[in-house]
Formats: structure tokens, sequence, C-alpha cells
């Protein structure tokens, strides 16, 4: 994978017309994995190291982003989301490398602003199911 620009790095909710419209405004993106430890080391366990349980975890996907707010369509999903408590299906373009997709939760909006700047909002997303990855 070659260097790439960050404002290629997307996020895209469903537009609910089949397609998917991306999150205006963002300015940041992280997207982050994680998968939970199962530990099953025992009093025989080779040198006291601990010992993990492959595939046991529960797995998880992260999204975190920041940016300005822009009256979009984009914004209006996601705030429809917040206040229904909903879950939506979501996509982040990974740029020459591939696509993430699957249900998300807004789990974080946070509006701010300061005297003589901008109106700026962080998000925060959690994974609600299966994911898939389609490479580029």
């Amino acid at each position: 994978m070659a260097i790439q620009k960050g404002k290629d790095l997307l996020v895209k909710i469903a537009d609910g017309a089949g397609g998917f419209v991306t999150v205006a405004g963002l300015r940041s993106r992280s997207l982050s994995f994680n998968a939970e430890p199962v530990d099953v080391t025992h009093s025989e366990s080779a040198g006291r190291w601990r010992e993990l349980l492959a595939g046991a975890g529960v797995k998880k996907a992260s999204v975190a982003g920041a940016g300005v707010f822009k009256d979009d369509a984009s914004d209006t999903l996601v705030r429809g989301l917040v206040f229904d408590g909903a879950i939506a299906a979501f996509q982040i373009v990974i740029p020459d490398f591939g696509r993430i997709e699957g249900p998300f939760q807004v789990t974080g909006l946070e509006f701010k602003g300061d005297h003589a700047g901008e109106v700026a909002y962080d998000l925060a997303l959690e994974s609600a199911g299966a994911l898939s990855f389609t490479a580029l």
C-alpha cells in the first residue's frame, strides 16, 4: 500500500435508497479493530506463560471522526440515529486497501464552537454486528 492522503479515508452512511453518502465535513477520521482475549491459563501452562483461546473473544470496530458542521444530508442521517438510538449500515473506505461495511451505532456526537470560529463536531461509532471486508 503506497502513501495515501488522509482525506481519502472516508466514512459513509447508508442513505436509505440503497447507496451510501459520505459523512460531510470530517477533517479527521480513525478506524480501530479490537478483539478481547479469553485467558485459559492454568497451573500446568508451559512455563506459566499465559494461554489464550483462539477465536473466542468479542471482536469490535470503533470509528472516530471530527470535523466542521455542515447542514447536509449525512448530518441529518447521523443526528437521526443519535435521537432514535438506531443502528445503520456504514462503510469505511481505506484508500488503496479496502472497504469495511456493516452495522454501526452512533455512540457519541458532540458539537462545539468557539466565539470566533466555526461549529465543529466529534463523532464516535461502535460496530453492532458482523462486518465485511472488500479489497479495493
